[in-house]
């Protein structure tokens, strides 16, 4: 598979490889091992990545949602290299690295409230997954054995694990899956956007609060076990909820006794200018926060989750009962994984990418926003490096269409022709670039994407479609 000098790929050969033999996520299978499928990466720097065609494109989702400090950070790339000839794996049954020991103390530092234990599992299926086995194991251990629902909204996102994937509330996701939905109940998404028509924004947090009571309350409180949300459904469509609605939603969850899980794998590790977003964008301090994609910048798997010590105080110690917490995998807390991620942790500190991302947010936001002139768009919205550009070809559709989905996936095209990847879900155009961007980058990739809107926008018109 390599050239004669042993320092680049065969393309050619990597790309009837991947059409002959590889089974890519979301393939559809109607074109499997066809051509002129997805490109082929080979090389990165920065927020900027190069295909097999030799076209550089910005990198606008970031990979996905998790290039943090960028490409070609030499110090992550050092600490992998120097970790794996130091000892490139340990077996977390019966020891512990060193690289997760100093990993898991400096998330605890920066975790909100008393959440200062940590478990490390390969990503952030695994990690959401772990975490609400914690769930069914606390409340087994504490003698409810029926408090094991999960409350989780329509939109949301959580893996694709059998748990995870029953969880996630995106239609897109389940057809020809068998989902374990007996212990999930799905309640409405936050979405001010494709709110009930005739609400405000109060009148519809309102809404979405009683909504989450009632379902409490038709479930029964002792039935409850968990509620799992990300603070922004990401996946869904870069989804904010009215202003107010996580602390409302935590507060009716310390009611009933509900462990709230704060999913922030897309959010954590400097998406929104914070360490974590739960508590200084949303304030909230919740039980469990679960994490992943930044926390290493992608630069090799890693996730976790971050559990409250008043919860674990409950089961632990004295009020143990004998219990194992036996759930783990092979890679947890894998000491490769743990060094890279703190190298990571030491490139944002060392650059202050979190204070540069909130002192560029304001001037990303504004950007993105200028496009809601044009007809095409029905939405921009976002929050700290996260945007959405969502198409609305007919305005008065309280739904998106089939068709504003096609047109998505036309300005995804076009966009790529033009030097920028976008991630086209559904009717929307998702942005979420690494932190290190700067202002004439910001500049580059929205006016790449104003022109390849308006170029879609006027091949349709001439089409007699818009």
């Amino acid at each position: 598979m390599y050239t004669e000098t042993g320092s680049q790929w065969n393309v050619a050969e990597l790309e009837g490889a991947a059409h002959r033999h590889l089974i890519s996520p979301a393939e559809e299978l109607a074109k499997l091992g066809t051509s002129g499928g997805r490109p082929l990466f080979t090389s990165a720097d920065g927020i900027h990545v190069r295909d097999s065609h030799g076209r550089t494109l910005i990198d606008g989702p970031g990979g996905m949602w998790c290039t943090q400090v960028g490409y070609g950070s030499k110090p992550i790339a050092d600490a992998i290299a120097a970790q794996a000839l130091r000892i490139c794996y340990n077996s977390p049954w019966y020891s512990i690295s060193g690289p997760a020991a100093e990993l898991a103390r400096r998330i605890s530092s920066f975790a909100p409230g008393d959440l200062n234990h940590v478990f490390f599992t390969t990503g952030g299926s695994s990690a959401v997954d772990s975490a609400l086995r914690f769930v069914q194991f606390y409340n087994n251990v504490l003698g409810r054995p029926t408090k094991k629902k999960i409350i989780c909204r329509i939109d949301g996102y959580h893996g694709s694990s059998h748990l995870t994937a029953a969880c996630s509330g995106r239609a897109g996701n389940r057809p020809n899956f068998d989902l374990e939905l007996d212990t999930v109940s799905f309640i409405s998404a936050p979405n001010i956007y494709r709110h009930p028509q005739g609400k405000s924004e109060a009148a519809f947090l309102e809404f979405l609060v009683a909504e989450f009571e009632e379902r409490i309350a038709a479930l029964k409180p002792e039935n409850v076990g968990a509620f799992l949300a990300e603070p922004i459904l990401a996946s869904g469509g870069v989804i904010i909820p009215p202003k107010g609605y996580h602390r409302r939603i935590l507060e009716t969850c310390r009611k009933h006794d509900i462990l709230y899980i704060s999913d922030e794998v897309v959010t954590g590790f400097g998406r929104c200018g914070h360490w974590f977003a739960s508590e200084e964008v949303f304030d909230i301090v919740p039980d469990i926060i679960t994490f992943a994609k930044g926390v290493t910048s992608g630069y090799v798997p890693l996730g976790g989750f971050v559990l409250s010590e008043s919860v674990l105080a409950k089961i632990s110690g004295e009020n143990a009962k004998g219990s194992f917490y036996t759930n783990g995998y092979t890679y947890s807390g894998h000491p490769v994984s743990c060094a890279a991620a703190l190298a990571n942790i030491g490139v944002i500190e060392d650059q202050d990418l979190l204070a540069h991302v909130r002192e560029i947010t304001p001037y990303f936001q504004e950007q993105l926003a200028k496009l809601r002139e044009l007809p095409l768009v029905g939405d921009v919205r976002g929050v700290g490096l996260l945007g959405c550009v969502e198409c609305a070809t007919d305005p008065t559709s309280e739904a998106a269409t089939d068709f504003d989905r096609q047109v998505a996936l036309r300005i995804d095209r076009q966009c790529y022709e033009n030097g920028l990847v976008v991630r086209p879900i559904g009717s929307m155009c998702v942005l979420s670039p690494a932190l290190i961007i700067t202002r004439p980058q910001i500049d580059e990739m929205v006016s790449i994407l104003r022109e390849s809107i308006v170029r879609v926008q006027a091949e349709i018109r001439a089409e007699g479609k818009f």
